[in-house]
């Protein structure tokens, strides 16, 4: 039996309704956007055209103009609202300017054809959405798979999500890990990379992405200034191209590197950033542990728990009005603070790694209208934390 997550009532929803904007469906590879669209179009009472722009080379703008006509097309034969599903659109060419073109027209032309538009580059759909497109569309975020929906689909338990994190396409390999390993090195992270982040931006130094994005899979929830990155990594650079590159992996649903939380004054620039993969597959499977060993190894565990927190986070608060940060002052720390206006919440995760809780004390007594979070063996239940959205606990 096919898995449906919440998404697909939420879009199917929407399209069952005559709005003044379209659907866009953002998120990572590999998640399911594409089985979302078609869920959905299973769900509909209308015809409905797919097509993907997902091609090694990246299609004209005419490609867009070719399935908005197939759509017309059907709109016309049976007189019925039509759905229109354009996978990986950020890959073609002027898609912004081409889109607007035809929902205008479209629009003041009275028919009903109804996009829905699904992209897995945060930037690049983003720019071209507000650049070209402000008030025309409604945007809607597919996140990685959470712990509850890896439970319900396939009957993990919480380690097996902590190790092999929520690729659905890798399910089927966890119990051959170096298959899994190879899997979702081959086919999830090379295919982001080559394709998403290297295609699409001009990346004057292929190989010291490449080499950010395997550093940070080494070291999860851990804090580097941009100059010690530099002088572990392998390719020259300077500390504005590390940060920039760190932005595009963010980008493509990848690597966050969380800033130094400074309330009343602009954070600066180049604070040294905390290292967070939006999802923990990423980590193992470029690690030499296996799925038995990392359990074993406490402090190695510690830093996938926390990272988890941090994914966990990255993926539900993102796009909202929540920011998420950390602090750290001497050696004082705290892993997580998430804000929400003028709320202030710091957040601790506690996994069997030792250590007193004087980091949030210190933080409190700087800010003490803050909130405390302890997730873990003294606080919330990981379990229980991980089966709720993020916002719940906020």
């Amino acid at each position: 039996m096919e898995f449906e997550r919440s998404l697909v009532r939420t879009l199917t929803s929407a399209l069952k309704k005559r709005l003044p904007v379209f659907q866009v469906l953002i998120g990572p590879r590999q998640v399911g956007k594409t089985t979302i669209s078609r869920q959905v179009i299973k769900k509909l009472p209308y015809p409905s055209v797919y097509a993907s722009a997902d091609s090694p080379l990246p299609p004209s703008p005419e490609w867009i103009e070719t399935q908005w006509r197939l759509a017309d097309f059907e709109a016309q034969k049976t007189s019925k609202p039509v759905v229109l599903v354009l996978d990986e659109i950020q890959k073609v060419r002027g898609w912004s300017e081409s889109l607007k073109l035809l929902w205008d027209r479209t629009q003041h032309e009275g028919k009903d054809i109804r996009p829905l538009v699904l992209g897995s580059s945060a930037l690049l759909l983003q720019e071209g959405l507000t650049e070209s497109l402000a008030g025309r569309f409604f945007l809607t975020r597919c996140p990685h798979w959470s712990f509850r929906e890896c439970s319900s689909a396939f009957g993990w338990d919480l380690r097996t999500w902590l190790y092999f994190g929520g690729y659905p396409g890798a399910a089927v390999f966890v119990h051959d890990e170096q298959q899994w390993k190879q899997y979702v090195t081959d086919s999830l992270i090379e295919t982001v990379l080559a394709r998403d982040v290297l295609q699409m931006q001009k990346i004057a130094k292929p190989a010291l992405l490449r080499h950010l994005f395997a550093f940070s899979a080494a070291f999860p929830a851990q804090i580097f200034s941009y100059n010690k990155m530099l002088g572990q990594l392998q390719d020259a650079g300077n500390t504005t191209t590390l940060a920039h590159y760190l932005k595009l992996l963010e980008s493509a649903f990848l690597v966050s590197g969380l800033e130094l939380f400074s309330r009343g004054q602009v954070r600066k620039r180049g604070s040294s950033p905390k290292l967070i993969l939006w999802n923990n597959a990423l980590v193992n499977a470029l690690s030499s542990r296996t799925f038995k060993e990392a359990i074993s190894d406490t402090l190695w565990w510690g830093r996938i728990t926390e990272n988890a927190v941090g994914a966990h986070f990255c993926n539900g608060l993102s796009g909202t009005s929540h920011a998420l940060t950390y602090w750290r002052d001497g050696d004082k720390e705290v892993d997580f603070v998430v804000t929400k206006g003028p709320s202030i919440w710091a957040v601790e995760v506690k996994s069997g790694r030792s250590g007193k809780m004087s980091g949030i004390e210190k933080f409190r007594a700087k800010y003490p209208r803050s909130k405390s979070l302890v997730v873990g063996d003294i606080g919330i239940p990981l379990e229980k934390f991980f089966s709720e959205s993020p916002e719940a606990w906020f």
